[in-house]
């Protein structure tokens, strides 16, 4: 006799498994080959095989089995699953962290990892995660409105505990990047004033680093005085006195800046905004990467030098090349061609993700969607930066193509949770 509601479980399968994006795995996989590929060129010897699972490529091409295992086990739990245990992955997450400090292993003077023999663990790549789930679970529930200074704190708490038990470690690097979640917020209403403040706090930071306080002092008057004149035009009744406040709060900050560059951040921070600005040359350095970095692309030229024939790579000329500047390596050996086909891939999968996300009707799983494709927007965007010289080096990795198993399974993880909540499409 057959069990109908088993039927019903392998219809409901069945149903998922066309409705998946195969498009977006396709991406993945094809993201993830040429990663192995680049993995295996930097670190090309006569013992190198996908199969050496002693040397990075062949660590890199386990992750990657793992990974789809861990995938397919996702695809295949029902998608309610993620959404109702959001909360407990974030505590267990919480809990990972904090364990780092009493049981991690430090590497290159971070506490950031877990050992087990030959395997290390970071547990921040799983945060990232979890938080993805926390933020979408609390920002879905119906009481919550990111407009209310309350809930605008919680969900702000939520994102702001992970970063600080990450910069404690210190890895401030990755830390860096949980604020891609605060880009969600304003989908989901926050007011753009406060966008359009954080930027100014960037833009007049970098300002005030390159150009005399008094400029940037009459720069902030002759703006906040002009944006006055042109409201006055609007409504008459425009008072004075929020642009005055603005301007003694805006002078009072550019005023700190040196402060907090000399005193807050550390000389090889300080070292590295200098290279980015210009205000230093040091190409033996602390600028040795960089340098390195941007000569590799730049030797590659449109065409490249061809997969394994690349010198700088071969000679072992960019440190971490493997990891953060992966991208150096495809610039050398794929050149122009290849390294913007890399770029419109990473385009094309985020574009594709908000388009998903976007015509989902489940409040969580669209919110889900927007803080997977804000993470990485800012991993492609600073990754690919730092390797150009256009962002100081903190330390990230590009996803899928940057060695590193943590990495590439946490990555993973977040992409084919949101894979598993598209094709299930909760309120249909």
């Amino acid at each position: 006799m057959k069990n109908p509601s088993r039927g019903n479980r392998l219809q409901s399968m069945n149903k998922s498994l066309y409705r998946l994006d195969w498009i977006t795995i396709i991406l993945y996989l094809a993201l993830v080959s040429f990663g192995l590929v680049n993995i295996y060129s930097t670190n090309f010897n006569e013992n190198s095989s996908i199969f050496n699972f002693k040397i990075p490529v062949g660590k890199q091409f386990l992750f990657f089995m793992v990974s789809l295992f861990v995938g397919v086990l996702i695809l295949i739990t029902k998608a309610k699953f993620f959404e109702r245990f959001a909360s407990v992955f974030y505590l267990l997450t919480i809990l990972s962290l904090v364990g780092l400090f009493l049981f991690g292993k430090n590497i290159s003077g971070a506490t950031s990892w877990y050992s087990f023999g030959s395997i290390g663990l970071q547990p921040s790549e799983f945060a990232k995660v979890a938080t993805a789930l926390a933020v979408a679970k609390y920002l879905s529930e119906i009481q919550v409105n990111v407009k209310k200074l309350k809930s605008l704190f919680q969900v702000g708490l939520i994102i702001a505990l992970p970063m600080i038990l990450i910069i404690l470690q210190p890895d401030p690097g990755t830390a860096l990047v949980f604020g891609a979640f605060f880009f969600v917020l304003f989908r989901e209403g926050l007011n753009s004033i406060f966008l359009l403040l954080l930027f100014g706090l960037i833009f007049f930071f970098i300002l005030t680093l390159v150009t005399p306080i008094p400029f940037v002092f009459a720069s902030i008057i002759t703006l906040l005085i002009a944006l006055y004149f042109f409201s006055k035009k609007l409504n008459k009744k425009a008072s004075l006195l929020p642009y005055l406040a603005l301007i003694v709060v805006s002078c009072s900050y550019v005023y700190s800046v040196d402060y907090i560059f000399n005193n807050i951040f550390e000389q090889r921070h300080r070292d590295r905004f200098n290279i980015i600005l210009g205000k230093e040359v040091d190409t033996q350095g602390i600028g040795y990467n960089i340098n390195q970095s941007k000569i590799a692309i730049g030797s590659g030229g449109w065409e490249g030098k061809g997969f394994l024939q690349g010198t700088q790579t071969k000679g072992h000329f960019v440190p971490e090349q493997h990891t953060d500047y992966i991208f150096s390596t495809i610039g050398e050996e794929w050149g122009f061609y290849g390294s913007a086909a890399v770029i419109l891939v990473f385009c094309f999968l985020i574009i594709r993700i908000l388009y998903r996300a976007e015509n989902l009707k489940n409040n969580f799983a669209r919110i889900y969607g927007h803080g997977l494709a804000a993470i990485l927007f800012l991993h492609f965007f600073i990754n690919i930066g730092m390797s150009l010289g256009l962002v100081p080096t903190i330390g990230i990795p590009l996803p899928f193509i940057s060695y590193g198993g943590s990495s590439l399974l946490g990555f993973s993880c977040l992409l084919f949770i949101f894979l598993n909540l598209d094709a299930n499409r909760l309120n249909e």
